[in-house]
Formats: structure tokens, sequence, C-alpha cells
């Protein structure tokens, strides 16, 4: 019976373990994506790696500056922290597309 007892006791220790370090994972990978974040993150963030995350959700090198630019302003609002990152950019990449075919 106290062999049973150990050995069902290692397995729970292990799973429970296995568990742990797969949620400590993912958590860390998420937190490290800025273009999946809130504009809460981006405030935050780097100017590199708002470079970055402009590049990665626009796919275009153009008018980075001013969609950086655009982004830190709405971050900026009231109330605008939970605000995905990735709509805030589709956003200003719609304005920006808006005043140059004008």
């Amino acid at each position: 019976m106290k062999n049973f007892i150990k050995k069902y006791f290692k397995i729970l220790i292990g799973v429970a373990v296995l568990l742990l370090c797969t949620c400590l994972f993912f958590f860390v990978q998420r937190a490290a994506d800025l273009e999946n974040g809130n504009l809460r993150n981006w405030a935050a963030a780097s100017g590199d790696s708002r470079v970055a995350a402009v590049k990665i959700l626009t796919g275009a090198d153009d008018h980075i500056d001013l969609m950086v630019a655009c982004l830190n302003k709405m971050a900026t609002l009231p109330d605008s922290g939970e605000m995905p990152v990735r709509d805030a950019a589709e956003l200003c990449y719609a304005g920006i597309r808006l005043r140059e075919n004008l």
C-alpha cells in the first residue's frame, strides 16, 4: 500500500510540474507579443519594439514613423488602454492611405 501511494504521488507531482511549466510558457509567449497586445502595452514598449510591431502589422516599410506617432497619440487618449494594438494600427493605416489618395 505504501509503495502504491508513493508511485501515484510521484506521478501527481510530475503532472503538476508539467502543467505549471506549460502555463508559464504560454504566459511568457503572450506577454512578449506587442502586436497582439493592448495600447497599455504599447505605451510601455521600447522604440525598437514599436517599430518592429508596426512593420509586422503593416507589412510595409513606408510611413513607419507616422504610424508609430499615430499609435503613440492613440495610446495617450483617455480610456484607450484596452484597445488592441492591431485595431489601432488598422485605423492609423487607413487614415494614412486616405490622406495619400485625397
